[in-house]
């Protein structure tokens, strides 16, 4: 389902505000924000110190002499330090997982919480989803926000949920083919994940009922997008959020797929070169700042995403004026530097889906051995193209080093691997193992 076709949308009026209307707006509920921040002690004191009112916002480019905040702000002020409302006005906590340190938690309030379902009902609408149809949701439900949002984003659009959750992929193969669900609501690796699922149960994943998927959670390339098309004959949609501003629901594609729309009047977007933190040129990647313009609970001022993308602010084909920015094709605390060379897990990917015969089941490992940094790829290769001959395997090695070479810049080795053979996840993938702090 290369092609296709999505009618019928009913749009939000701000989605297609003419731009002075949606800046406008976007200047009131700043300054409102700045004036619930004044609630919040970490805010009052940065305020305080740069002369900072409601009042002293007087046009959009004012943003820029507000603070930034970082998860090490969020750490600081552990467990809700940068809450706006009193305890008793949150109707929710979520938080991150603390896998690389102490976890984070977010608030919301019943209002933060329709504004929530609203968004990521947005996205859903413009990728397809409509009353009547059925969402099947394997995501995990709990403290991580992929779950929880997109079950009530669906449920705003006026569709059924199917709430499966993340894991037991047969079960999740099963309910599919005897629910048939009309969308998917997954991390890109899990759909795929599902399909191969499939097929080892006799099932040919092409012929679910599924017509659409919503992928988040996690970096994919457009060369995994066109993989789980071809394999799973829908059409996947890409959405981003993040816990710390809301979940999802900040951005995602509409039927052209040609960059995420902002939900820019809920969020005030910059993009930022990371080093001298200076705006970036339009087209230009750099870093992500979000500020939440509609937030009760916890009103985030420039959060420092980490995530690096690009802005396009030309008016899309569907109609929606909103700014839209590419994938996001990798995080300044992920990126690896490999002997001088910077290089994103992202671009790894892009590599190996160039080169036939590969799968999209891959693990880099970085070593330091006698001081000097090696980079490992392995990867799954496809059963057909197995074989026993070592010049043919030799061959197709060499043709991913080169691939590689090119596209990420750094000189690697590449071990192939039968299928199966890495370990699958139900959420997140696991793509990079960095081991030089372990070798000191």
């Amino acid at each position: 389902m290369n092609t296709f076709a999505i009618d019928n949308q009913i749009l939000d009026k701000e989605e297609t505000m003419p731009r002075t209307e949606l800046q406008a707006l976007q200047l009131k509920r700043l300054r409102e924000t700045v004036a619930r921040a004044m609630n919040v002690p970490f805010y009052k004191k940065e305020f305080a110190e740069r002369g900072i009112t409601p009042d002293s916002i007087q046009t959009l480019s004012d943003v820029r002499r507000l603070p930034f905040t970082t998860k090490e702000d969020m750490r600081s002020n552990y467990p809700l330090g940068l809450c706006a409302v009193p305890r008793t006005e949150l109707a929710r906590i979520h938080g991150s997982s603390g896998t690389t340190g102490m976890p984070t938690f977010v608030g919301y309030t019943h209002q933060d919480l329709k504004t929530w379902a609203r968004l990521c009902a947005r996205f859903l609408v413009a990728g397809g989803l409509r009353p009547g149809h059925t969402a099947q949701i394997a995501f995990g439900y709990g403290l991580f926000t992929g779950g929880f949002g997109l079950h009530y984003g669906v449920e705003e659009v006026g569709a059924a949920v199917l709430p499966v959750s993340s894991g037991n992929t047969t079960r999740q193969v099963q309910l599919m083919r005897d629910l048939q669900p009309d969308a998917l609501i997954c991390t890109p690796s899990y759909a795929l994940n599902i399909a191969e699922v499939a097929r080892g149960m006799g099932i040919d994943p092409r012929t679910l009922s599924l017509r659409f998927a919503h992928f988040g959670g996690e970096m994919w390339t457009e060369d995994m997008r066109r993989q789980i098309e071809a394999e799973m004959d829908l059409a996947a949609f890409n959405n981003y959020g993040l816990s710390e501003i809301i979940g999802p629901g900040v951005s995602g594609d509409c039927a052209a797929r040609s960059g995420m729309h902002i939900q820019e009047d809920h969020f005030l977007v910059e993009c930022l070169d990371p080093e001298s933190l200076e705006p970036t040129e339009d087209y230009t990647y750099g870093e992500l700042v979000i500020t939440a313009l509609t937030r009760e609970a916890m009103p985030m001022i420039r959060y420092r995403t980490r995530d690096i993308a690009a802005l396009d602010p030309c008016v899309c084909e569907c109609g929606r004026t909103t700014v839209r920015m590419t994938r996001v094709m990798g995080r300044t605390d992920d990126m690896l530097i490999i002997r001088g060379v910077n290089v994103f897990p992202s671009q790894i990917e892009e590599a190996l889906f160039q080169v036939e015969g590969t799968s999209p089941h891959y693990l880099v490992e970085v070593n330091r051995p006698d001081r000097l940094d090696e980079i490992t790829v392995k990867v799954e290769l496809r059963p057909e193209f197995l074989s026993d001959k070592m010049s043919v395997m030799q061959t197709l090695r060499d043709s991913i080093v080169r691939r590689i070479q090119t596209v990420a810049g750094v000189h690697a080795k590449v071990e192939l691997l039968a299928p199966q053979t890495l370990e699958r996840s139900a959420g997140k993938a696991v793509r990079v193992i960095d081991r030089r702090n372990l070798q000191g």
